[in-house]
Parts: C-alpha cells; sequence; structure tokens
C-alpha cells in the first residue's frame, strides 16, 4: 500500500483587512468590518481525491434537494457562478450538513488571528501600509515551524485579489524563514522548499473546508460563538491571537484543542 502524501496545504482567510474608510476613518467593528483578520491552513491525512468526491458530491445533493434548492439566495447563486460551499453565505441547514461531513474527514488545521488594533497599527504602520503586507505577515506567522516537515510543501491558497500576488507570497516565506533562524531553538538548517499555487474556491473544493474551519475559528473572536469551533475542535490543533499582548507570557496566546482550547474569553470586544 503506497503512502498518502501529505505535502499539500489549503489556506484561506477570515475576515478583512480594512481599518479605514476612504475618508480616513476608523472603521474597524462597524457593520461590513471584521474586528479580525485571520488566515488558516489545512492539512488533509486521506487522498486528495477522494475528499475533492465527497465535496463535490454533496455539493450536487444540495443543488437537487428539494428543499434546499427553493431558497432564493441558493438559487440566485447556482446562476450566477454554480454552488460551491462557502460558509458565510450558506444558510443554516447547509452550513450543518458541510461541517458534518468535515468532522468525518481525517485533518488538523491551524489558524493564525490579528486583532484589528488601532493603536497596535500605527505603531507598526511601516509593516501595514498596504493590505498585503497585513497578509504576509500573518502568512509568515503561519509557515515559521514548517522547515522540518517535508522536502516540499505546496501551499495551495485561496485566491484574494492583489494580496496574493506572488511578491507578497515571496515576502511571506521570507519572513517565516527569518523567524525559523532567528528562533534560538532551531538549529538545523531549512530542508523544506516552500512552493505556492494560487487557486480560487469554486475550481477547488477542498478550499471550501478551509473556509469553514477559519469561519468557525473567526466566530469565536468575532461574535463569541463557541458552539462551531467546538464541534470541529478536535481538528484545530493550533489558534494563535498574535495581537493578543496581555497573554503573551508563557505562549497564553497560543491555543491548542486540549490543554488550552479557545473559549467565549476571545471574544472581542
Amino acid at each position: 500500500m503506497s503512502k498518502i502524501k501529505t505535502n499539500h496545504r489549503f489556506i484561506d482567510e477570515a475576515g478583512d483587512t480594512t481599518f479605514y474608510n476612504s475618508k480616513g476613518e476608523f472603521v474597524v467593528g462597524t457593520e461590513g468590518v471584521s474586528k479580525a483578520f485571520g488566515l488558516g491552513m489545512l492539512k488533509i491525512y486521506e487522498p486528495l481525491v477522494e475528499i475533492r468526491n465527497k465535496v463535490v458530491e454533496l455539493q450536487n445533493e444540495i443543488v437537487n434537494d428539494r428543499y434546499l434548492n427553493t431558497d432564493p439566495r441558493l438559487i440566485k447563486r447556482i446562476n450566477k457562478t454554480g454552488f460551491f460551499f462557502h460558509c458565510s453565505d450558506d444558510s443554516y441547514e447547509i452550513r450543518m450538513k458541510f461541517f458534518e461531513l468535515i468532522s468525518k474527514i481525517d485533518c488538523s488545521f491551524e489558524m493564525v488571528v490579528a486583532r484589528k488594533n488601532e493603536n497596535f497599527y500605527n505603531d507598526v504602520k511601516h509593516n501595514f501600509q498596504i493590505e498585503s503586507n497585513f497578509y504576509s505577515e500573518l502568512l509568515g506567522h503561519l509557515l515559521k515551524n514548517k522547515f522540518q516537515k517535508e522536502d516540499e510543501i505546496i501551499l495551495n491558497i485561496a485566491e484574494r485579489g492583489r494580496t496574493t500576488s506572488n511578491n507578497t507570497l515571496k515576502d511571506a516565506i521570507n519572513k517565516a524563514q527569518q523567524r525559523y533562524e532567528q528562533n534560538l531553538k532551531n538549529k538545523k538548517p531549512i530542508i523544506t522548499k516552500i512552493k505556492t499555487n494560487i487557486q480560487n474556491q469554486k475550481s477547488e473544493p477542498l478550499l471550501n473546508i478551509a473556509d469553514y474551519m477559519c469561519w468557525a475559528v473567526q466566530r469565536v473572536f468575532e461574535k463569541g460563538e463557541i458552539r462551531y469551533y467546538d464541534y470541529l475542535k478536535e481538528k484545530i490543533s493550533l489558534v494563535i491571537d498574535l495581537y493578543d499582548t496581555m497573554r503573551y507570557e508563557n505562549w497564553g496566546n497560543y491555543y491548542d484543542n486540549k490543554k488550552n482550547p479557545l473559549t467565549i474569553e476571545q471574544l472581542i470586544k
């Protein structure tokens, strides 16, 4: 029996990178603007083709469901782009069907969440002048402990305009390498080559899984809603609350799914 390859990762985001409106007003937390931005990375321990087929099969089941396919919102999506899972757009019934499928998949998930604090933003504005630098900063943290994993890791990244440009992704990998090398515990040389592959949610069904898991974590920070995270918690191996400075001591801003899981305390107020 051949060994299952696990060198692919699937990366998506939750929230947005907006701090100010066109008038220069700080708008974080207002209608339509998130209080945090996060990047999540999914690893699957089953044959990818089989999992893709399961996702597509469930998509088709929903499109042909005589109850679900009467929803005007779903009809509009089917006619416009064709249906694919996207958690923020899906109805409660659709979400639960897909969450149930995810719960049965052998996978793990890591996420970095950045609170959009205006004072912190201004303090390091040279790093966050544009959205792409904010994105690369988070991706660099996601990758910083991946340089001893495999000979090669392929990042399948959900397309996000200019923030997923080649320059942004190269910057993120460079930041990750610098953090690895600056960590005194990392005495071994880098052995992993990281490649990037920009995809979209419609053509790569496995990104839909990453999208749902990002959403489940983001709901804790945005709404204090813990049930979706709890449902998938055993799959979510790590969440880094990157700018929660109050918990930096003893790595208190690093949350695993056993000793230190997320709770409603992570709600951004």
